[in-house]
Formats: C-alpha cells, sequence, structure tokens
C-alpha cells in the first residue's frame, strides 16, 4: 500500500510502494501511452483517454482525459531525465493551471521479487493544500497502476468511484 509523505516546508510530497513485478514492466507502465490510457483513471472521478510521450530528456509528453463531470483537461510537461528503467524526471502543467508547474521524479529500484517505486513530486510551496492533494493523488494513482500491473485491471474493470474524493 502506498504512504505519502509532506516536506515541512509543504512544498513537496514523497509516496512510494512495492509493485510485485521487475523495473522494466513497471517503467513500461508509466510510460507506455497504449498502458497508461488503459489504468491511469477510474470512473466517477476521471479518465485519461490519450496520452503522447516523446521518452527522452527534452522530449515532451501530454496526457488528456475527461472528469467524472465530462469536462476535457490536459496534463503536459517536459522530461528532464531519463533513465530507462531506474529513473523519470518530468515538469508537470495543468490545463486549469497552467501558471504552476511542478517538478515529478520517479524512481524505481528492484527489492525481492518486485520494484520498490518511489514518486516525489515538488514545487507546490504557497499553493494552500496543493502538496497534500497531490500525494492523495499519487497513491491513487500508483495502486491503480499496481492493480494494472498485478492483476490486469483497467479503468473500464476497476469498480466506479461513488464517494466524493478528499
Amino acid at each position: 500500500m502506498a504512504s505519502a509523505v509532506l516536506s515541512s516546508d509543504q512544498d513537496a510530497v514523497r509516496v512510494e510502494t512495492f509493485i510485485a513485478a521487475p523495473p522494466e514492466r513497471v517503467f513500461q507502465a508509466l510510460t507506455d501511452p497504449r498502458q497508461l490510457v488503459q489504468w491511469w483513471g477510474q470512473r466517477g472521478l476521471y479518465r485519461t483517454t490519450e496520452s503522447q510521450v516523446d521518452l527522452r530528456p527534452g522530449g515532451s509528453w501530454r496526457s488528456a482525459g475527461v472528469n467524472a463531470e465530462g469536462k476535457h483537461f490536459h496534463v503536459e510537461g517536459e522530461y528532464r531525465e531519463v533513465d530507462i528503467p531506474k529513473l523519470i524526471v518530468y515538469t508537470w502543467r495543468k490545463s486549469w493551471m497552467p501558471e504552476v508547474e511542478t517538478v515529478v521524479r520517479v524512481e524505481l529500484a528492484p527489492e525481492g521479487s518486485g520494484t520498490r517505486v518511489l514518486v516525489q513530486h515538488s514545487g507546490f510551496a504557497g499553493i494552500p493544500d496543493a502538496a497534500r492533494d497531490h500525494g492523495n493523488g499519487w497513491i491513487r494513482v500508483l495502486g491503480w497502476m499496481q492493480a494494472f500491473i498485478e492483476h490486469g485491471e483497467t479503468i473500464d474493470k476497476r469498480p466506479a468511484l461513488t464517494a466524493p474524493v478528499g
């Protein structure tokens, strides 16, 4: 189960989990556009419908989707570091707050028969509750990815969210 820790200055969140698959498989689920649209989302919350990836330092990425109210959104950024299958560092900008750019660092380390996944998302200083909210979001996302990798669970197979997310 993933857990989140906020930095003392509320600028960053660190989320960690274990996935029972090798780092190469986890890296693939994180970076393959065909796989991302299968697992990143949940009915009743939002779903990713399109993903584009240029996986190289300086390359761009973009994911688009629709939220529970039917409104379209996108998130996008640029890759800063790529070390297959160990590390991805990229910027993160969302369509509903394009003036804010944050940085996501995903580290994948072999551990026993699987992978320790560490996500650090920073750049939230001065934005009330943003690090906490993103920490909760990353816990959900890593759970979705884990269910997809370990059990083949897709957005359409996952139970719909019926209660508000808080």
